[in-house]
């Protein structure tokens, strides 16, 4: 019974959803990155244009897209459902934020692999992670245009 409630009190909780919510982007991301750097992008750099760009760099932003697409409908439907704002705008938004956030991400991927030997698939949950806590109230009050009043709630 005691769990039940609990249960249902934590369902009531916009962080607690908003962690769901980040956490099962997290989940595609880091899935995605780990098979298309293993297994799907066998080759060590690729070539886009002129810029030549390493396997972990084409993985990162193939997964990091996919995560913040599954992100954003999650969070517009279980998190931040009460937002007026046209989803069109939302998405707008929280994409603005996630490229951000992606160059944030790259740029700690980069130097956790490059000046730390960190491998790949360990450094970008690392990076991931470092970049979490700012990424609530960024979405709640940018992305979906809500008060931070109830931030909780």
């Amino acid at each position: 019974m005691v769990n039940k409630v609990l249960a249902a009190k934590l369902a009531q909780n916009q962080v607690v959803r908003f962690i769901f919510s980040a956490g099962i982007g997290f989940l595609v991301d880091i899935s995605v990155f780990y098979l298309l750097y293993h297994n799907l992008l066998t080759e060590r750099t690729y070539q886009l244009m002129s810029v030549t760009l390493r396997n972990s760099t084409v993985s990162l932003a193939v997964s990091f897209f996919l995560g913040v697409v599954v992100n954003f409908l999650i969070t517009r439907y279980m998190v931040f459902s009460e937002s007026k704002s046209r989803p069109s705008k939302q998405f707008f938004r929280f994409v603005l934020v996630a490229v951000i956030g992606f160059f944030a991400n790259l740029a700690i991927v980069d130097i956790l692999i490059r000046y730390l030997g960190m491998y790949p698939p360990v450094a970008r949950p690392l990076a991931a992670l470092s970049l979490f806590f700012a990424s609530f109230f960024i979405h709640k009050l940018f992305s979906f245009s809500l008060s931070l009043r109830d931030h909780v709630s």
